[in-house]
């Protein structure tokens, strides 16, 4: 077999392992999934048996981070290898899709390529062999996808019909050429919709509260009192699943739905009802808002389990490398939140699971500190294509070796622009070492700086204590050859591109409803 650009030494190693032969590569990548809500991670909220099969057989990366906590430009870097100011994408703007990416790549190099569920950029998915994506944010239930050969819509929950097509795609992609498959779901996104089997299994959970749920942001004035994605404060009736009066006018129903109750009606022990007001109608929020979530989740993992079993039964396994991520983290009522966006752990932090041939000593947690902009330089080694020099990222290939590799990153920078946005979150950047965090509101001319070890939950910010002063000259120093070394020039700082993913997909026909089976033709990107 001929590779159309050359092997570096690892990939040729890894090659020489399996008889000679480029592996396959899956990609598993679901929507806002907290790396706290896998019980490999450590949940204290939830169990996940598939992805916990994914650590125990493979690699479980302990510090897996994102350049931009974020789901637009989430994506964008993880098709370029780039930060958000290299790559176009800062916010919910339309990614320019002629711009070089990672699935070209390794079609070029002989892969054949596909891209089903959330894409979620705006542009066609371009460099595909076969993609079917949902448009926008997509539904949960009977979700529409858009296709090459036109829109159509599939019967089921959007998890299961997603776990569907990519089996589908196992099953009729050409044999003759090892496969590259982004496999992205939208759960467990807003607004948390489940499967029937997985709600009623956490309909009467009782799921742990975190210790941060009535956070105060005494130390941290600059934003986090002004943020708008609180559990007390912004989930509306329709993320708590509250059904409107029967007698209401249908008018109205779209309104009541989307404001935020500030008392709730809800039956006690004995069967009488009660009226929840204050911290405990936000603990009664909290726990209808986590027990959808975690079913969405649960969904997810019942998903990926049929991936991995699928792998197993056709003998896939032996040759395939599976990578299972986030696009960003997620507040589970951390800090009194839920939604992304910080650059606090919850937020920042994403699983990373990769199983598969040539790894050593499975079961292994590397602590060095990798991010999403890795995933794509990771993906081109495997496959044996040199890496571009404007890729920013590294690729985790040396960490499938049980040494660690040398001379591996010590700090990571992290910048957020989408500012107001959504959720009234101020535009700010930092950088985080394996001990401390810097965050700076530039338009506040705000510092915010945690020390690790002994504030994980990042409560006490140190910015101003004279004790800590040369820590923070020093992260300031980082930060600034970061910056350099990245080329951030600031072109996103005051000037944001448009938002407006959700609309501007090349128009094409109605195809109605169709079966899995017509839905993997029609995604055919002749």
């Amino acid at each position: 077999m001929r590779f159309p650009l050359p092997l570096t030494l690892l990939a040729a190693a890894w090659m020489s392992a399996t008889a000679g032969t480029r592996p396959n590569i899956l990609f598993i990548m679901t929507d806002d999934h907290a790396a706290h809500a896998l019980s490999c991670y450590g949940s204290r909220v939830n169990e996940t048996p598939g992805l916990d099969r994914m650590a125990r057989t493979g690699l479980r990366f302990a510090n897996a981070f994102v350049v931009n906590s974020i789901c637009t430009p989430s994506r964008a870097t993880l098709l370029t290898g780039k930060y958000s100011h290299a790559n176009g994408t800062p916010v919910f703007n339309r990614f320019d899709g002629s711009q070089d990416t990672v699935a070209k790549q390794v079609r070029a190099a002989g892969y054949h390529t596909g891209m089903i569920g959330k894409w979620h950029l705006g542009s066609d998915p371009t460099g595909f062999d076969r993609w079917i994506v949902l448009p926008g944010q997509g539904v949960y239930e009977n979700p529409a996808f858009l296709t090459p050969a036109g829109r159509l819509t599939l019967e089921g929950h959007a998890t299961q019909v997603i776990t569907d097509l990519g089996i589908q795609f196992l099953e009729t992609r050409p044999k003759d050429k090892p496969f590259f498959l982004m496999l992205h779901h939208k759960a467990p996104h807003r607004e948390w919709t489940p499967d029937a089997k997985n709600r009623e299994k956490f309909r009467n959970k009782r799921i742990p509260e975190p210790p941060t749920l009535f956070d105060d942001y005494a130390t941290r004035p600059a934003a986090l009192p002004e943020n708008r994605q609180t559990v007390a404060r912004d989930l509306t009736r329709r993320d708590l699943k509250m059904q409107p009066p029967a007698d209401m006018p249908q008018d109205e129903r779209g309104r009541w739905l989307g404001t935020t109750p500030t008392e709730v009606d809800v039956p006690g022990p004995d069967g009488v009802m009660r009226r929840l007001t204050g911290m405990e109608l936000t603990r009664w929020k909290y726990q209808r808002y986590m027990q959808d979530y975690l079913a969405c989740v649960q969904g997810v993992d019942d998903g990926v389990g049929r991936v991995l079993d699928h792998l197993d039964r056709t003998g896939l396994s032996k040759d395939t490398i599976v990578f299972y991520t986030s696009d960003n983290g997620f507040f589970l009522g951390d800090m009194g939140m839920y939604d992304k966006r910080f650059m606090y752990e919850p937020s920042l932090r994403v699983p990373l699971l990769v199983m598969g041939p040539g790894i050593e000593s499975p079961g292994r947690a590397p602590s060095g500190i990798v991010m999403n902009v890795d995933l794509a330089p990771t993906f081109l080694e495997l496959a044996g294509v040199r890496i571009p020099k404007d890729m920013q990222g590294r690729s985790l290939v040396p960490w499938f070796k049980d040494a660690p590799p040398a001379r591996w990153r010590t700090s990571m920078y992290y910048r957020y622009y989408h500012d107001p946005g959504h959720h009234n979150t101020r535009q700010h950047y930092g950088v985080r070492t394996d001990t401390h965090k810097l965050v700076h509101y530039w338009k506040k001319g705000a510092w915010e700086l945690y020390d690790l070890r002994v504030d994980p939950d990042e409560q006490r910010n140190i910015a101003d204590d004279p004790a800590h002063a040369e820590t923070l000259r020093s992260l300031k120093a980082d930060l600034a050859r970061l910056r350099t070394e990245l080329a951030d020039d600031d072109r996103f700082a005051n000037d944001l591109p448009r938002d407006g993913v959700d609309g501007n997909f090349t128009e094409r026909g109605n195809l109605g409803r169709q079966s899995i089976a017509g839905a993997v033709e029609a995604s055919v990107n002749r």
